[in-house]
């Protein structure tokens, strides 16, 4: 099969691994009405948190994978599943409304929490703009990670399986 695109390695990432406490951070949650400032912290501490980091809004990766976990039911897990992307406010609700999700979006235009869990990536040809490399962390109620997944080359999605199983041993 003839790609539309170039598959690319990734360079190692040192990033927070199972076992870890994860990072907290505060930005703007865009849900499918408003955006407010919220902190990691505030959601586990009404729960596990599936954190998605992704690309951007609009690239064909994070359609795929919004709309596998859409399909895959993770708003009916016991655990809050969010999204982390550098895209801003206004075009997360895009993309929610579009995709018809039930995820909230946390938005990080300057890539700073990508860069706290080690998963920051330069984009070629693009000085001084990077994004997070797609990884995913289910973290439990003290905020330890209890699974990580991060992508060593792009384009590469999660084994969805894998993280449904780490989501039900919760």
């Amino acid at each position: 099969m003839e790609l539309d695109f170039e598959v690319v390695d990734l360079p190692d990432a040192d990033h927070v691994s199972e076992g870890e406490q994860a990072p907290d951070f505060t930005r703007p949650l865009v849900n499918d009405e408003f955006w407010e400032d919220a902190s990691l912290s505030e959601l586990t501490a009404e729960g596990p948190v599936v954190l998605v980091f992704y690309t951007m809004d609009g690239a064909f990766p994070a359609t795929y994978m919004w709309n596998e976990l859409r399909d895959r039911d993770f708003d009916e897990y016991d655990a809050t599943t969010v999204g982390l992307s550098i895209s801003t406010p206004y075009e997360h609700k895009t993309l929610i409304e579009e995709r018809e999700m039930s995820f909230d979006l946390f938005s990080d235009p300057t890539n700073a929490v990508a860069e706290q869990y080690g998963i920051a990536h330069d984009l070629s040809g693009m000085a001084g703009i990077s994004e997070p490399r797609p990884a995913v962390f289910v973290i439990d109620e003290e905020r330890t990670v209890q699974y990580a997944w991060v992508a060593g080359e792009w384009p590469e999605f999660p084994e969805y399986d894998a993280l449904e199983a780490a989501v039900d041993a919760l």
